[in-house]
């Protein structure tokens, strides 16, 4: 059971109830996440903004989602982790994938060297070394990449702590974040 209130319709403020509106109408529906940041309006908009915003980066859909795994996975965020598997599976990413990207890893190169800077990322908590720049180059990221990945890292990063806060109820079919 979630430590925070995952908002229900009736219980949203107005502010809230609008955001909610928005997100039933592209989604289908308002992920607990969402209700768990919409007791600070605010910041549910900052959140939902924050991706957009990346959504108009160089990054395709699948790649983003990617990084979001890889960064669940690091963070052992079990919701993160449900829900981008959900979603990297309405993209056509195979399990095996799935599974791969959880740990930081693709069989794609490219996507690898992005989720290895990713996990680097996490794990050094934005300390990274040369060394960790230098893979990156060496795999033909550019700086605008790999400033593309570190954002993306740090926005996968502030829902992973929402809901490890929250202890938010996972509302898409379950996964464990530290694959095997």
């Amino acid at each position: 059971m979630s430590r925070l209130i995952q908002l229900s319709d009736a219980d949203a403020t107005p502010a809230a109830t609008e955001i909610f509106g928005a997100l039933k109408s592209n989604i289908g529906m308002v992920p607990n996440l969402y209700r768990v940041l919409g007791n600070q309006p605010a910041a549910l908009a900052a959140t939902l903004k924050f991706g957009e915003e990346l959504g108009k980066g160089s990054f395709d859909p699948k790649t983003r989602e990617a990084i979001a795994l890889t960064v669940a996975g690091a963070n052992n965020c079990d919701y993160c982790a449900s829900a981008h598997t959900a979603i990297s599976k309405s993209l056509k990413v195979g399990d095996v994938e799935i599974a791969n990207r959880l740990n930081g890893r693709s069989e794609d190169v490219k996507l690898d060297a992005i989720l290895t800077f990713a996990n680097a990322v996490v794990e050094k908590r934005g300390f990274v070394d040369d060394a960790d720049l230098q893979a990156a180059r060496a795999a033909n990221l550019d700086d605008g990449e790999i400033v593309e990945t570190t954002v993306n890292v740090v926005a996968n990063i502030l829902t992973n702590y929402v809901n490890h806060i929250a202890q938010t109820d996972i509302d898409f079919p379950v996964v464990q974040a530290q694959a095997a």
